[in-house]
Protein backbone atom coordinates (compact mmCIF):
# COMPACT_ATOMS: atom_id res chain seq x y z
CA UNK A 1 0.00 0.00 0.00
CA UNK A 2 1.11 3.55 -0.67
CA UNK A 3 -0.41 6.77 0.58
CA UNK A 4 1.40 8.76 -2.12
CA UNK A 5 0.41 8.36 -5.73
CA UNK A 6 3.49 7.86 -7.83
CA UNK A 7 4.08 9.88 -10.98
CA UNK A 8 5.67 6.73 -12.43
CA UNK A 9 4.07 3.53 -13.70
CA UNK A 10 4.42 0.60 -11.27
CA UNK A 11 7.40 -1.09 -12.94
CA UNK A 12 9.42 2.14 -13.19
CA UNK A 13 8.49 3.04 -9.60
CA UNK A 14 9.78 -0.34 -8.43
CA UNK A 15 13.08 0.10 -10.28
CA UNK A 16 13.64 3.64 -9.02
CA UNK A 17 12.40 2.77 -5.53
CA UNK A 18 14.74 -0.19 -5.24
CA UNK A 19 17.71 1.89 -6.36
CA UNK A 20 16.81 4.69 -3.96
CA UNK A 21 16.34 2.32 -1.01
CA UNK A 22 19.68 0.61 -1.61
CA UNK A 23 21.38 3.99 -1.96
CA UNK A 24 19.76 5.23 1.24
CA UNK A 25 21.15 2.23 3.12
CA UNK A 26 24.63 2.70 1.65
CA UNK A 27 24.67 6.40 2.52
CA UNK A 28 23.49 5.85 6.08
CA UNK A 29 26.09 3.14 6.56
CA UNK A 30 28.79 5.36 5.03
CA UNK A 31 27.91 8.05 7.57
CA UNK A 32 28.19 5.47 10.37
CA UNK A 33 31.54 4.17 9.12
CA UNK A 34 32.88 7.72 8.92
CA UNK A 35 31.58 8.60 12.40
CA UNK A 36 33.09 5.43 13.88
CA UNK A 37 36.46 6.36 12.39
CA UNK A 38 36.00 9.99 13.48
CA UNK A 39 35.38 9.08 17.13
CA UNK A 40 38.24 6.58 17.34
CA UNK A 41 40.89 8.28 15.24
CA UNK A 42 44.49 8.79 16.37
CA UNK A 43 47.81 9.52 14.69
CA UNK A 44 49.90 12.37 13.34
CA UNK A 45 47.28 13.38 10.75
CA UNK A 46 44.48 13.35 13.31
CA UNK A 47 43.14 16.87 12.76
CA UNK A 48 42.98 16.92 8.96
CA UNK A 49 41.44 13.45 8.70
CA UNK A 50 39.09 14.14 11.61
CA UNK A 51 37.72 17.16 9.72
CA UNK A 52 37.56 15.23 6.45
CA UNK A 53 35.51 12.52 8.14
CA UNK A 54 33.01 15.13 9.29
CA UNK A 55 32.65 16.26 5.67
CA UNK A 56 31.86 12.69 4.64
CA UNK A 57 29.22 12.41 7.36
CA UNK A 58 27.61 15.69 6.32
CA UNK A 59 27.54 14.75 2.64
CA UNK A 60 26.22 11.24 3.31
CA UNK A 61 23.48 12.43 5.65
CA UNK A 62 22.36 15.26 3.37
CA UNK A 63 22.18 12.97 0.36
CA UNK A 64 20.47 10.28 2.44
CA UNK A 65 17.72 12.76 3.22
CA UNK A 66 17.43 13.79 -0.44
CA UNK A 67 17.32 10.14 -1.54
CA UNK A 68 14.67 9.28 1.07
CA UNK A 69 12.56 12.29 0.08
CA UNK A 70 12.78 11.25 -3.59
CA UNK A 71 11.63 7.73 -2.70
CA UNK A 72 8.71 9.13 -0.72
CA UNK A 73 7.78 11.41 -3.63
CA UNK A 74 7.56 8.28 -5.80
CA UNK A 75 5.26 6.58 -3.29
CA UNK A 76 8.02 4.33 -1.93
CA UNK A 77 8.38 4.23 1.85
CA UNK A 78 12.09 4.75 2.70
CA UNK A 79 13.55 2.45 5.36
CA UNK A 80 16.54 3.79 7.27
CA UNK A 81 16.20 1.64 10.37
CA UNK A 82 19.36 0.24 11.95
CA UNK A 83 18.27 -3.35 11.31
CA UNK A 84 17.68 -2.63 7.64
CA UNK A 85 21.08 -0.99 7.30
CA UNK A 86 22.82 -3.89 9.05
CA UNK A 87 21.01 -6.48 6.93
CA UNK A 88 21.32 -4.87 3.51
CA UNK A 89 24.37 -2.61 3.35
CA UNK A 90 27.06 -3.48 0.84
CA UNK A 91 29.81 -1.59 2.63
CA UNK A 92 32.77 -3.23 4.29
CA UNK A 93 32.66 -2.81 8.06
CA UNK A 94 35.20 -0.84 10.03
CA UNK A 95 37.00 -2.46 12.93
CA UNK A 96 35.93 -1.58 16.46
CA UNK A 97 38.26 0.36 18.73
CA UNK A 98 40.92 2.97 18.18
CA UNK A 99 41.80 3.53 14.54
CA UNK A 100 45.18 4.76 13.34
CA UNK A 101 44.90 7.59 10.84
CA UNK A 102 46.28 5.50 7.94
CA UNK A 103 43.84 2.68 8.71
CA UNK A 104 40.91 5.11 8.81
CA UNK A 105 41.91 6.50 5.43
CA UNK A 106 42.14 2.98 3.98
CA UNK A 107 38.73 2.08 5.44
CA UNK A 108 37.18 5.15 3.84
CA UNK A 109 38.84 4.46 0.49
CA UNK A 110 37.32 0.95 0.57
CA UNK A 111 33.91 2.28 1.65
CA UNK A 112 33.89 4.88 -1.13
CA UNK A 113 34.89 2.26 -3.68
CA UNK A 114 31.98 0.06 -2.62
CA UNK A 115 29.38 2.85 -2.53
CA UNK A 116 30.47 4.45 -5.79
CA UNK A 117 30.47 1.11 -7.62
CA UNK A 118 26.99 0.29 -6.38
CA UNK A 119 25.58 3.73 -7.17
CA UNK A 120 27.10 3.67 -10.66
CA UNK A 121 25.24 0.38 -11.31
CA UNK A 122 22.02 2.05 -10.15
CA UNK A 123 22.61 4.97 -12.52
CA UNK A 124 22.48 2.54 -15.43
CA UNK A 125 19.34 0.80 -14.16
CA UNK A 126 17.37 3.95 -13.35
CA UNK A 127 18.01 5.78 -16.62
CA UNK A 128 15.20 4.16 -18.58
CA UNK A 129 12.87 4.10 -15.55
CA UNK A 130 13.23 7.59 -14.08
CA UNK A 131 15.56 10.30 -15.33
CA UNK A 132 15.03 12.39 -12.16
CA UNK A 133 16.26 9.58 -9.90
CA UNK A 134 19.12 8.92 -12.30
CA UNK A 135 20.11 12.59 -12.18
CA UNK A 136 20.09 12.55 -8.37
CA UNK A 137 22.36 9.49 -8.39
CA UNK A 138 24.70 11.11 -10.91
CA UNK A 139 25.10 14.19 -8.70
CA UNK A 140 25.67 11.99 -5.67
CA UNK A 141 28.34 10.00 -7.50
CA UNK A 142 30.19 13.16 -8.51
CA UNK A 143 30.34 14.30 -4.87
CA UNK A 144 31.36 10.86 -3.60
CA UNK A 145 34.09 10.57 -6.24
CA UNK A 146 35.46 13.97 -5.21
CA UNK A 147 35.67 12.90 -1.57
CA UNK A 148 37.09 9.53 -2.56
CA UNK A 149 39.89 11.26 -4.45
CA UNK A 150 40.75 13.29 -1.35
CA UNK A 151 41.04 10.16 0.80
CA UNK A 152 43.04 8.37 -1.88
CA UNK A 153 45.45 11.32 -1.99
CA UNK A 154 45.84 11.04 1.80
CA UNK A 155 46.73 7.38 1.36
CA UNK A 156 49.52 8.06 -1.12
CA UNK A 157 51.58 10.22 1.26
Amino acid sequence: MTVINSPLPDQERKIAGSALQATLVDLLDLSLVAKQAHWNLYGPRFRSIHLQLDEVVTTAREYADTVAERAAALGVSPDGRAGTIAATSGLPSIAAGWTKDVDAVEALVEAFFAVIGRVRERIEVTGPADAVTQDLLIGLTADLEKQSRMFQAENRG
